[in-house]
């Protein structure tokens, strides 16, 4: 099942295509992958917001990476500052759902209401918002995207995590995206780790 990602408001403008590559990603990854960043990494921003896009490579076959990211009710497994996350009784993971996360002491936020926006097993497609708690970011929403790759008799992944967030006030937007891509760069770099690790037990990584 998928979502849209939302729509911009009256006064908000698109941001531009992603016109240079992000690091971590080939020119030739770049270019088979416009297609993606078009329709699901390209937001409207309005005022007093800002956008990032951020990418990460695993050597790990996409279907492995694919069964982590996808869990919306267990973000801790590659969120390095995620101390726990509830979901309510009878939960289903289907777009509009809710989970509720506490977040480790040292960050300044403490918990974060979060709801999944998009969930599409086939495109490989997920996204949430922020909706509620005590923390920063503001009228936060994401979506990533997991991509498979082969040359040459090897296979890998290349993750695309994309935001968009509200400036708060008495920050610079340089800043907010500084805090922001740390933490995704952060959460990228674990879920390689932990799928690579994933992908050795099973005897899928490349040789």
């Amino acid at each position: 099942m998928a979502a849209e990602p939302s729509s911009s408001t009256s006064n908000s403008e698109s941001t531009d295509p992603y016109l240079t590559v992000p690091p971590g990603l080939t020119h030739d990854e770049f270019r088979e992958l416009i297609p993606t960043i078009t329709q699901f990494h390209t937001y409207f921003v309005g005022p007093d917001k800002c956008s990032s896009l951020l990418a990460q490579r695993i050597n790990a076959p996409t279907d492995v990476v694919w069964s982590v990211v996808r869990r919306f009710d267990k973000p801790q497994t590659y969120k390095h500052f995620i101390k726990s996350c509830a979901v309510k009784d009878g939960f289903q993971m289907v777009v509009g759902c809710t989970r509720d996360v506490n977040v480790i002491s040292g960050l300044p936020a403490a918990t974060s209401t979060e709801r999944l926006d998009i969930l599409d097993d086939n495109l490989k497609v997920t996204g949430f918002s922020i909706i509620g708690g005590e923390h920063r970011l503001r009228n936060y929403r994401s979506v990533t995207t997991v991509h498979g790759f082969e040359r040459d008799g090897r296979v890998w992944t290349v993750v695309l995590e994309s935001y968009v967030v509200d400036v708060p006030e008495g920050n610079t937007e340089e800043d907010t995206r500084l805090f922001a891509d740390t933490v995704v760069k952060l959460n990228l770099q674990k879920l390689a780790s932990v799928t690579e690790g994933l992908a050795a037990r099973d005897g899928d990584c490349n040789k």
